[in-house]
């Protein structure tokens, strides 16, 4: 019998680069949501609802895969980047969600590299400063490589694998009360519907949305007869995401019922590693982390390039230039200020929670109604549209108390 045809070694190395592209995307918008506030912000949920945020999480995820899969399977049939999109629906609109992902970008990355510090400082101690800008210039060596786009795609995979390893292990020493998390995530004791969309707009809020879909465009993985592959990469990214937050959400629990006060006003997290592991479950924190703030660094910087520069193979050394200059600022201005004044982090939540309900509605739009021209006439499932149009709702809920966050600020 005659052999199948093996592939040349060309092909090979094109279709690992592919795979290595692909797993980077599913990784990127994982890691991408995975930053110091997403810490923050489980602990303190967590201690507030006790095993009754099981509910809420899970509630999250769902939603946030209606989103997900609709960015993804939008721009991937295209093949088009965001805000090319939506300069074909609207002109120029595109530019104008590119201004806000941007402006919103360089606030949260301050933060980002401030916890980078913080993460430093917790693994070694030492200046938090200093910890933040060695943090910065790792990300502009990664990008300054000749196979930026293959460094990229590894390091996120390791970064994720850490950070889910590490709380695994703190969850498992925190002894949490599984039984009772698992009855509230079908029957909660109480709903808060204001925490399900504070998750949702934390997890694909911002230059998150877009993330892992523009990394995917650079897989080659587009057009119609990679939509399967395309929808299950979607939702690996969200089931990753929901799978830290469900191990940092256990974490918190077995402490909390311990009876473990934690101070939600400081580092709740922190303290909650600490309480379960002691001294080496701070140390855990501190790679933990150091790991979501610097993905979330590389994920902010890489999306807010690619929104800028166009998607073009003979650009893409512009795109990393355009990255490292993106870190750059945003190291300085952390030196400068230390972290982003809380003024500016409300301000940045609000063009945040602006770029969602702005962009999502512009892919549900393409979706329901430019099938022919933009979508090479792919008659798009009447489920995922459904689905999509309650994730807008949601999105413009999400956008309403934002800017109600702005309103307060400025005491009106």
């Amino acid at each position: 019998m005659a052999s199948e045809k093996q592939p040349t070694i060309p092909q090979a190395a094109a279709a690992a680069s592919t795979r290595s592209a692909l797993l980077g995307a599913i990784f990127l918008m994982a890691t991408s949501a995975i930053g110091p506030g997403f810490l923050t912000q489980t602990a303190v949920f967590t201690a507030k609802h006790g095993a009754a945020f099981a509910f809420a999480i899970v509630v999250s995820i769902i939603i946030d895969i209606a989103v997900q899969m609709n960015v993804w399977r939008v721009i991937g049939l295209s093949g088009m980047r965001a805000q090319e999109l939506g300069n074909r629906v609207i002109p120029g609109f595109g530019w104008l969600m590119a201004l806000l992902i941007a402006i919103g970008g360089i606030v949260f990355n301050i933060g980002n590299i401030a916890g980078s510090g913080l993460g430093v400082n917790a693994m070694f101690g030492g200046d938090v400063k200093i910890g933040g800008v060695a943090t910065a210039a790792i990300a502009i060596a990664m990008f300054l490589s000749k196979r930026a786009g293959m460094a990229l795609d590894k390091i996120l995979v390791v970064l994720g694998v850490v950070m889910m390893l590490l709380t695994l292990y703190v969850a498992f020493v925190s002894n949490p009360p599984v039984g009772s998390a698992l009855k509230n995530a079908v029957l909660p004791e109480e709903v808060d519907v204001l925490t399900i969309t504070t998750l949702v707009g934390g997890t694909v809020g911002g230059y998150i949305t877009y993330a892992g879909a523009h990394r995917m465009l650079d897989s080659g993985q587009t057009g119609r007869e990679n939509v399967s592959q395309v929808a299950k990469s979607s939702v690996t990214g969200i089931i990753l995401t929901g799978l830290m937050r469900v191990l940092l959400f256990l974490a918190v629990l077995g402490v909390v019922a311990a009876g473990t006060q934690l101070n939600l006003k400081g580092n709740p997290a922190a303290e909650a590693f600490q309480a379960a592991a002691g001294d080496l479950g701070m140390r855990f924190f501190g790679v933990v982390l150091w790991a979501a703030s610097i993905s979330s660094v590389i994920g902010a910087s890489y999306t807010s390039a690619t929104f800028l520069i166009p998607n073009k193979p003979e650009k893409r050394r512009m795109q990393n230039i355009v990255t490292i200059v993106f870190i750059l600022i945003s190291c300085t201005l952390f030196v400068v200020l230390g972290t982003a004044p809380a003024t500016l982090m409300v301000f940045a939540g609000a063009f945040n929670g602006l770029v969602l309900p702005l962009g999502f509605t512009m892919i549900m739009f393409v979706a329901a109604f430019r099938q022919k021209d933009l979508l090479d006439g792919y008659k798009y499932p009447l489920w995922l549209i459904i689905l999509g149009v309650v994730g807008v709702a949601i999105a413009w809920w999400l956008a309403y108390i934002s800017f109600g966050g702005v309103f307060k600020l400025l005491g009106t």
